[in-house]
């Protein structure tokens, strides 16, 4: 470790020139320059090594570096293209491992590149021509070159120029295909990758979470969004969550429209991840109370949620007596960490902030309701836990209703016409001025009588690590989602203020495309948007694995032994259409049982079939027709 730190040192001390006078500079020259040539680098570390007491020598040869397969990430430098010359560096002598090659121009020790030519104890014996001429009229020139004698497949290069080339003329003729026999198939992956940092660490080999994790899936869910979706909405929301694991995890998702509309115009009013914005519960407020001017309902439906401080006060009287509640050394590191959070944050202090709000049609008009909340305690007391609080709403405390009573919401036949989505409206920020009149207050609900007019569903607003947080509520309809994204997005516009969006993400509809960053065990996985053509789905796989390398993720892992694992998690491949009348599937389901077949005979692929893997097994060698007849009536819906 001190030799590689020395090493490094004259290379960040000593700026590297091309100096083509003959000889080499002296270490005081050298130093008092701070730069010099390869040579003047590795002569002084040779003298410096000497100095102190270890044996060194001074090596003159050639390096060849090879142009990687991969694009160089933007902050590291990469040869473009093969190349050699000659070079300089110099050998330490290590009792029971010999001469140990460091290369201070690069900072690294000498490697497969570095071919010695000559091996000196001074630097002048090294030289490829000594002595003297008499003038002469002869030109003296030498050049140097690198060729490959076989270029291997690697992972990041599987295919020759040639065989690529006819993969691609090959997929075109399949596409010409499909559309001649009117087969719409989409395509879509989910292709995983693993940290180029911290490769060893859990998150990277087993554990479905981690900081380093998600700041990776963060940075690279907004290099595509930038690329492949402008005027996209980037939601941050809860994703699965397995039994054993303490909370949901994360789940990172882009959401753009396919008519190319703006869902979400202005990328610079979504927060920042890694940015304290120094907001706090006041902001939070003050932004509910604009969005409320912004949809027409009255402010006084404004709820302020609280910490349970009867549960946190009965945790605190538990605790040991020379404890205290904000180092309160409770074994379970969650349980510590909320339990500070809360106390220093004080029970009397509102968390954020809740509308009630839904959307409502009368008389062909549509509008967003709100409502007061009738509870039995005076404050709304959120459920414990560090979660959002749109997540911790009491809602079994809302006022009761009869089962038939209950206006259930359902998904929209997806064989059915769809509502128009709007058009491309100029904000209103007039509304703002405008303070809609105070809902008349409600009767309090009746004992034992149905509250058949209860507004359930609710908006959020709380400040959290100095950003604000909008979490959204679940609303069936896409224009109803659409109209009330675009009222928060005007609402930061008015304010100047940008927001994290959580809650529930937008309602599943074909005319709203997307893409997903999830956590699985030891990866981050990618869930591609479908596409319907070869061109397409090249286009979205080669934007995702070139900003992957560049956010420092990559698609490979490799053993301490050298040898190639694959990064594990899903890494599937999804098949179905565009929308359910699209599927071919779903149109032709007298094909559906061959195609199994196909998939099942043949070793090299696998198919995830409603989370069954259908592949080739000892058991199974061939496809068996009671086994299929099974998976037909089983899988008749699949798209």
């Amino acid at each position: 470790d001190f030799l590689v730190d020395l090493n490094r040192r004259v290379r960040d001390e000593i700026g590297y020139v091309v100096r083509l006078e003959p000889g080499v500079q002296s270490c005081e020259e050298t130093l008092g320059r701070r730069s010099g040539s390869c040579r003047d680098s590795a002569w002084l570390l040779v003298q410096i090594l000497r100095q102190l007491g270890f044996a060194a020598r001074f090596v003159s040869g050639y390096l060849i570096q090879l142009a990687s397969e991969e694009p160089a990430i933007e902050t590291a430098a990469a040869p473009s293209k093969d190349s050699v010359a000659l070079h300089a560096w110099a050998e330490v002598y290590l009792p029971g491992a010999g001469w140990i090659g460091f290369d201070p121009t690069s900072g690294l020790l000498a490697a497969e590149g570095h071919i010695p030519l000559a091996c000196t104890p001074e630097a002048s014996d090294a030289a490829p021509i000594t002595g003297s001429v008499e003038p002469s009229e002869v030109e003296f020139s030498y050049s140097l070159s690198a060729h490959r004698m076989n270029e291997t497949p690697g992972v990041a290069k599987p295919y020759a120029d040639q065989q690529w080339s006819q993969i691609e003329q090959l997929a075109h003729v399949v596409d010409a295909d499909l559309a001649a026999g009117d087969v719409r198939l989409t395509m879509g992956g989910e292709p995983t990758f693993v940290g180029l940092d911290e490769p060893e660490s859990p998150q990277w080999n087993g554990d479905a979470m981690g900081a380093l994790k998600r700041n990776r899936a963060v940075t690279l869910i907004r290099r595509i969004q930038e690329k492949a979706a402008p005027g996209a909405l980037l939601h941050f929301g809860q994703g699965k969550w397995y039994p054993g694991e303490v909370l949901p995890r994360w789940a990172l998702s882009c959401h753009w429209r396919a008519d190319g509309i703006p869902v979400w115009e202005r990328g610079d009013l979504i927060a920042q991840e890694d940015q304290d914005y120094g907001l706090h519960n006041a902001d939070a407020f003050e932004f509910m109370e604009a969005l409320t001017r912004r949809l027409q309902v009255s402010s006084t439906n404004i709820i302020a949620a609280f910490e349970d401080a009867f549960y946190y006060l009965w945790k605190e009287r538990r605790l040991p007596i020379n404890v205290d509640a904000v180092d309160s050394k409770l074994a379970n590191a969650r349980e510590r960490e909320e339990l500070a959070r809360v106390f220093e944050r004080g029970l009397a202090e509102p968390v954020g902030y809740v509308l009630p709000i839904r959307r409502r049609q009368h008389e062909s008009r549509l509008y967003w309701s709100s409502q007061l909340w009738f509870l039995r305690p005076k404050r709304l007391l959120l459920l414990q836990g560090d979660s959002p609080i749109g997540y911790r709403l009491p809602l079994d405390s809302l006022p009761w209703v009869a089962p038939d009573d209950i206006q259930y919401e359902y998904e929209d036949d997806p064989f059915a016409d769809r509502e128009r989505l709007p058009s491309h409206k100029a904000p209103r920020m007039d509304l703002f001025e405008a303070n809609p009149a105070d809902d008349p207050l409600p009767a309090p609900p009746i004992v034992s009588e149905s509250s058949k007019s209860a507004v359930r569903p609710a908006l959020c607003v709380e400040a959290r690590e100095g950003r604000l947080h909008v979490f959204l509520p679940y609303t069936p309809k896409l224009p109803d989602y659409l109209d009330l994204l675009s009222a928060v997005e005007e609402t930061c516009i008015y304010l100047d203020r940008p927001v994290w969006i959580e809650g529930y993400p937008p309602p599943s509809d074909p005319r709203l495309k997307s893409f997903s960053v999830t956590p699985d065990p030891g990866v981050i996985e990618v869930n591609l948007p479908p596409a319907s053509s070869w061109d397409e789905l090249q286009e979205i796989n080669t934007l995702v694995f070139e900003e992957a390398r560049r956010a420092r993720l990559t698609a490979e892992k490799f053993m301490q032994d050298g040898r190639h694992a694959a990064t594990g998690g899903g890494n599937h491949i999804v098949l179905g259409g565009a929308t359910a009348a699209d599927s071919p599937l779903l149109r032709r389901p007298d094909l559906l049982r061959s195609m199994v077949a196909f998939w099942q005979n043949h070793p090299s692929l696998s198919f995830l079939f409603s989370g069954s893997f259908i592949g080739p097994t000892s058991q199974y060698p061939r496809v068996d027709e009671a086994r299929m007849d099974a998976l037909y009536e089983l899988e008749i819906a699949f798209d």
